[in-house]
């Protein structure tokens, strides 16, 4: 095969507005602008949980690779098809894309999330090499028995923004904040509302981009929690947005909030600093380091009573805003864009090719 021939297995539809998808497709795009031949194939099924009939799809699909091979699988899938990656070791060139441990997703129960680590520790067993997302990461799969020597980090880029005059929003208007995220555990939703439902007094509004769909019981409780109280009339769920109508909520925002309990990167916070906007975080994983210095503020995850004095403190403050949106203007000339990113990706690529 060519040594610029590469198949890149991705679970589900990459056109679902998460992070890791974006990273998949954007990473795909740049590789095949750099000339190199990309064969994209989707899994069907829920994974990392999929049916016996997803399951059966999928090795059929491995089967049909050619030997020699170079395979990317998204961690989402190869982390729950262990056997096949050990079936198919010997004839393809496994690289494991880790955007952030299986185990590790909030919300799982103890079962799930034994069945997880077992599961994603054999399967990393059988890859010629892993990519993580982040720094953070190395060490969380080093735990599971990766050598260091065979995990290499490629984090995500950025796109190019305008530079927009740094926003200057008197002490009497209402701070509009902006959180993208899929609706589930991880990302902290109901964190956040708790933290907002002590702060009424204040001038704020809360728009919410992300998809309802992937957690309905949580999605059905925080919505329930944004209708109570302080909250009632100032919590706006628009569900997934993409494209324009996603740079329109950037364009719009005063503060971004991202408070989320783990993250293996956290795409949104660099496209929100891309965008000069002051940005609120935790220290949850691998954000402790995403979020430039100068550029926002940072919390500890999962803590109400945190990240309620940091909002407010944005939220009376528009000269603080204004100090740290001007600190992420600067920090955005030098977040790394698609094709920088890109050439790295292809740079481990060639050492197995």
């Amino acid at each position: 095969m060519s040594e610029r021939n590469l198949c890149f297995l991705v679970p589900g539809d990459w056109d679902t507005p998460t992070g890791g998808y974006v990273y998949d497709r954007r990473m795909v795009q740049a590789l095949r602008a750099a000339e190199w031949s990309v064969d994209v194939r989707h899994l069907p099924g829920a994974w990392p949980q999929p049916d016996a009939e997803a399951l059966q799809e999928t090795a059929a699909t491995v089967a049909r690779l050619p030997d020699g091979a170079l395979v990317i699988a998204d961690g989402l899938a190869f982390g729950a098809m262990a056997a096949m990656a050990q079936a198919h070791a010997r004839r393809l060139r496994w690289v494991a894309l880790v955007h952030h441990p299986l185990h590790m997703e909030t919300g799982l129960d103890g079962r799930a999330r034994e069945q997880l680590l077992a599961s994603e520790t054999r399967a990393l067993q059988w890859a010629a090499q892993v990519v993580v997302t982040s720094s953070a990461t190395v060490q969380d799969v080093a735990a599971m028995g990766v050598p260091l020597a065979k995990i290499v980090v490629v984090e995500p880029g950025t796109d190019r923004q305008p530079i927009p005059a740094v926003r200057a929003v008197g002490p009497s208007q209402v701070v509009r904040l902006l959180c993208v995220a899929t609706v589930t555990p991880r990302k902290g939703h109901a964190v956040l509302l708790q933290a907002l439902a002590g702060l009424g007094h204040l001038a704020w509004e809360l728009h919410n981009v992300g998809s309802l769909d992937r957690d309905l019981e949580l999605a059905s409780r925080v919505q329930a929690m944004s209708s109570e109280d302080a909250l009632e009339g100032r919590v706006f769920w628009h569900g997934a947005v993409v494209g324009d109508a996603l740079q329109t909520h950037y364009a719009q925002a005063d503060v971004f909030v991202l408070p989320s309990l783990h993250e293996g990167y956290g795409m949104v916070v660099s496209e929100a600093v891309s965008h000069g906007i002051p940005v609120l975080t935790t220290t949850a994983g691998a954000l402790a380091h995403t979020l430039p210095p100068g550029a926002g503020l940072q919390v500890p995850p999962g803590d109400a009573a945190a990240l309620r004095e940091a909002l407010a403190r944005l939220i009376s403050a528009p000269e603080l805003r204004s100090q740290l949106a001007a600190g992420a203007q600067a920090a955005a000339q030098q977040l790394p864009d698609w094709d920088r990113q890109a050439a790295m990706l292809a740079r481990v690529l060639e050492t197995l090719a």
